[in-house]
């Protein structure tokens, strides 16, 4: 690779105006600086990025660590957070965690050791450990989405009881009673919070969820479709469903197919996200929330803001979620609900399986 020196041998002056040249440090005469551009665009010049790190203690690198790229959502937080990122003058060095806990961990060093001028946070699950690599790293930081107990750092992220209550408010106008939840992780901090708007909604409009109305899943469509089976043969009495994310939705969708309770005939779907794949499903999918790519716009704006004022008292921007109807809710059809006797038999036979 050419140096610094070559540059400067090519065009006639010391490495140090070639220093100067391109750093801007210090004016130079405008022949001078001619032949040095002439010069470094000759060679192929290209400047380390370590040398000017170590010189201005920057890297202009963000890092970014999500717990799964193959989720749509992330994909889409990821371009808004790149998208402002590199307006600003930075890059972005993505990490996915796979949902572990551990590679999470592992990818934290590594992104502190590349001595990142910032990091951008969706945590991988509850994890003790990582607080403290928070607080060892002193780095300025960002969460998004999902909360990192214990860590100094700002937060993004969507109102996630609210975005909650506002799908069963929907499904409770169409008329729909027995209203089921399929969840993320409990060990999920956004997950409780759907929870908990999900359950407030229904228990204000006089409705007390049952036990059974409630499965637990990963927030994977796979895991939709697993959750969608059994919530069907457990609680045959549900007219709808509020899926706490849109691939768990459309795996849902899936498994009603399959059980003969056709979308939105026999039972009303509602997402949450409004990732883009939402609107290109059949039917397409109802769903709640707000336009991801600008949640990872605000994220990345907050980063940047803290970079520049680290000393800056903590905030947290918390984004309210708006409806989206589309073809997968409908009014309640009479007779569309499984009878309440056999609803009953059905659940009580779920519940002994």
């Amino acid at each position: 690779m050419s140096t610094i020196k070559d540059v400067a041998a090519l065009a006639g002056v010391s490495f140090t105006t070639v220093s100067h040249v391109l750093n801007e440090t210090r004016p130079v005469s405008a022949e001078a600086r001619r032949r040095v551009l002439a010069a470094v665009e000759e060679i192929g010049y290209l400047p380390s990025a370590v040398a000017r790190s170590l010189r201005k203690s920057e890297t202009r690198i963000i890092g970014v660590l999500v717990p799964n790229v193959q989720n749509p959502f992330f994909a889409e937080l990821v371009c808004g957070v790149e998208e402002t990122c590199r307006l600003a003058g930075y890059s972005v060095f993505l990490c996915n965690s796979d949902n572990d806990p551990k590679r999470q961990q592992q990818y934290m060093r590594t992104l502190l050791e590349k001595r990142i001028d910032g990091l951008l946070l969706s945590s991988a699950g509850d994890d003790e450990a990582l607080a403290q690599i928070f607080q060892m790293a002193r780095v300025p930081s960002v969460t998004v989405d999902r909360l990192v107990p214990g860590a100094r750092a700002d937060r993004v992220s969507v109102n996630n009881r609210e975005g909650a209550a506002a799908a069963v408010r929907h499904l409770l106008e169409l008329g729909h009673r027995a209203v089921g939840c399929i969840s993320g992780p409990v060990e999920f901090e956004v997950a409780q919070e759907r929870i908990a708007g999900w359950r407030e909604t229904l228990q204000a409009a006089g409705i007390e969820p049952q036990a059974h109305w409630l499965i637990h899943s990963d927030f994977s469509s796979h895991g939709g479709y697993e959750a969608g089976k059994r919530l069907l043969g457990a609680a045959p009495e549900l007219s709808a469903v509020f899926a706490s994310n849109d691939l768990m939705a459309l795996g849902l969708m899936r498994a009603a197919a399959e059980a003969a309770r056709p979308v939105p005939a026999s039972l009303s779907v509602v997402g949450f996200d409004d990732i883009e794949l939402s609107a290109y499903a059949y039917p397409s999918l109802t769903t709640v929330g707000c336009s991801i790519k600008e949640l990872g716009r605000e994220a990345g704006r907050a980063l940047l803001a803290r970079i520049e004022q680290p000393q800056a008292t903590l905030r947290e921007v918390l984004i309210k979620p708006q409806l989206v109807r589309r073809e997968s809710t409908a009014p309640l059809a009479g007779g569309a609900a499984v009878p309440p006797a056999k609803a009953a038999k059905a659940a009580k036979a779920g519940k002994g399986a």
